[in-house]
């Protein structure tokens, strides 16, 4: 099996919008989760993709550790950074940073990180399997 690429990659990039604040008037923070979980999954399967490992389905199964440093608004333009930092037999670890574009400059707003494991799906549920089975 070829290693899985540590370097970073642009998994994500949206615009948020006013259907996205919470009491506030900022972007809720589960609006963030969202995104950052299907960035993670994205980076995940690009990681494996370049390292030609056959994609299987992903799943997240850990959420560790997120950080919202700084509030983000309507009209911000919300990059999702990803980079594998864990490979194991069937799982990988995926770093999430999150930046937005504020003044011409790429600003970090949050970071967490994202467990995901590949997995059979079958009619009794998930087994995870490993990369190369």
């Amino acid at each position: 099996m070829h290693a899985v690429s540590e370097e970073s990659y642009l998994a994500l990039k949206a615009m948020m919008m006013p259907r996205d604040t919470n009491a506030h008037g900022t972007i809720f923070g589960g609006v963030i989760l969202s995104y950052m979980d299907q960035a993670g999954a994205i980076g995940a399967r690009h990681a494996l993709s370049a390292a030609g490992i056959e994609e299987k389905p992903l799943v997240s199964v850990a959420i560790d550790r997120v950080e919202f440093l700084k509030p983000i608004h309507v009209g911000d333009v919300v990059s999702f950074v990803t980079r594998v930092t864990h490979t194991g037999n069937s799982s990988l670890t995926v770093e999430i940073v999150v930046n937005a574009d504020r003044e011409g400059e790429s600003v970090e707003m949050t970071r967490g990180s994202v467990t995901y494991v590949t997995v059979q799906i079958g009619p009794n549920g998930h087994t995870p399997v490993a990369f190369g089975a």
